[in-house]
């Protein structure tokens, strides 16, 4: 039953992400004087729609997208000087050209969205990706600011009994004991000074504790709301080579890099920690970074998710994932019961899931080809700056620029990323990426 209700959520929460997406293009093509006359939540049939005003509203069968119809959105034949048609790519355009201009009233000529000018189509075309940033925003900032993130403490919650041998997971008769178990640390101890110096946070004290592999120290906690000291000597091991995040480093060949350290036998306990509002763009900044070096990459990783699912490579943990590998995630974080924080651990793991999701659909649909929005950007873009140089070079005024030649590739992108999506589709299916 957990599962099911985190599938639900985390299609709801798609759901709503891709209405307040079309929210975003609808509400300044509206404020233009551009005629909206379909407002869409998915694809295919149509299960509801009521018409207000002049849209009809609706929701579709197959809840992966969404679209708003824009009367004009392609210069009509007449506009663009009626270019001849040869062959079975201008004749694409051609239809494409004839169907926008079909929409068009009697009189309603200006209402087209080909007749905005190009700073508005750029602000209505860039409305939808916009406003799924903002939304990432918002929720990032319920997660960072609202709730914390799961920082390690200096409260000790665990105490390794021995020194286990190198590669092994668990601890055996001819394993000496650990440093902490022979010095009697205990779970719940808060490490208030090591070696003299007092301990601020668990990054500090695992540095203190690598730099003191061999060393005899004091260490002193806080038990019971009483202060003891312990005498430890760390033992001096092969560890693995972190950065200052505490990130494994791995040499070029992808080898973790390990030198001698010193090792205690202790670990922290989690507690959710509240940022700063300055920690939001930070956070959101390195999420479209991390995203848009996905994106670029996204053939490799294509090819990649078909090795694992008609081969036999392993799927990695950091593979791309479809909307079936969203709702499966999405059900054994539910399932899963919030690890330490419980409700609270579920429910931020969800928020971060959907704003996750958002800045993917800002940063994917960017990318300047048709049908995304960054096609009609570019569009516009191109537009504007020949509408520019016209005007410095003292030129009649251009005709808009002719999208709808852009309709052949178009239909190829289409054709790919449907391609794409079925090809996740099976891939979440019969090997899934599991938490």
């Amino acid at each position: 039953m957990a599962y099911l209700v985190g599938v639900l959520v985390m299609v709801g929460g798609l759901l709503l992400s891709i209405a307040l997406h079309e929210v975003g293009h609808m509400v300044p093509a509206k404020r233009f004087g551009v005629r909206v006359s379909q407002y869409m939540v998915g694809f295919g049939p149509t299960l509801w729609s009521r018409t207000r005003g002049e849209t009809e509203y609706g929701l579709k069968a197959i809840p992966l997208g969404g679209y708003v119809r824009f009367v004009g959105m392609y210069p009509t034949p007449d506009a663009v000087g009626n270019p001849p048609v040869r062959g079975w790519f201008s004749r694409v355009a051609q239809d494409a050209r004839e169907a926008s201009s079909e929409e068009i009233h009697p009189g309603e000529d200006q209402r087209a969205f080909y007749r905005l000018s190009a700073p508005k189509k750029l602000v209505v075309m860039l409305g939808g990706p916009v406003m799924n940033l903002v939304i990432a925003t918002v929720l990032l900032g319920v997660v960072l600011v609202g709730f914390g993130i799961p920082t390690a403490t200096s409260t000790v919650s665990l105490v390794t009994p021995c020194v286990p041998a190198s590669g092994a997971q668990e601890c055996t008769d001819a394993d000496p004991q650990s440093p902490a178990a022979a010095a009697g640390f205990e779970t719940g101890d808060v490490i208030t000074s090591f070696d003299g110096v007092t301990v601020d946070s668990w990054t500090q004290l695992s540095g203190l504790i690598r730099a003191s592999g061999g060393d005899m120290v004091q260490v002193v906690v806080e038990r019971a709301d009483t202060e003891q000291t312990l005498t430890v000597s760390p033992a001096l091991l092969e560890r693995p080579v972190v950065d200052a995040d505490g990130v494994a480093v791995v040499d070029a060949d992808g080898t973790a890099r390990t030198e001698p350290a010193g090792y205690l036998g202790i670990g922290p306990e989690f507690a959710l920690q509240r940022q700063p509002l300055s920690a939001i763009p930070e956070s959101v900044g390195e999420a479209v970074v991390g995203t848009a070096a996905v994106v670029i990459a996204l053939p490799a990783r294509v090819v990649d998710v078909a090795q694992a699912a008609f081969g036999s490579e392993e799927r990695s943990q950091d593979s791309i994932i479809g909307p079936v590998g969203i709702g499966r995630i999405a059900g054994e974080v539910a399932e899963d019961g919030g690890g330490d924080f419980g409700l609270t651990g579920q429910v931020l793991t969800m928020l971060s899931l959907l704003a996750s999701l958002n800045i993917a659909l800002f940063v994917f649909n960017l990318i300047p080809l048709l049908p995304l929005d960054g096609g009609h950007v570019a569009g516009a873009l191109w537009e504007g700056a020949r509408r520019q140089v016209a005007k410095v070079r003292g030129l009649p005024r251009p005709r808009p620029v002719d999208v709808a030649r852009m309709m052949p590739l178009a239909y190829g992108v289409f054709v790919l990323l449907t391609g794409v999506g079925v090809l996740l589709i099976y891939a979440d299916i019969v090997r899934p990426v599991t938490l």
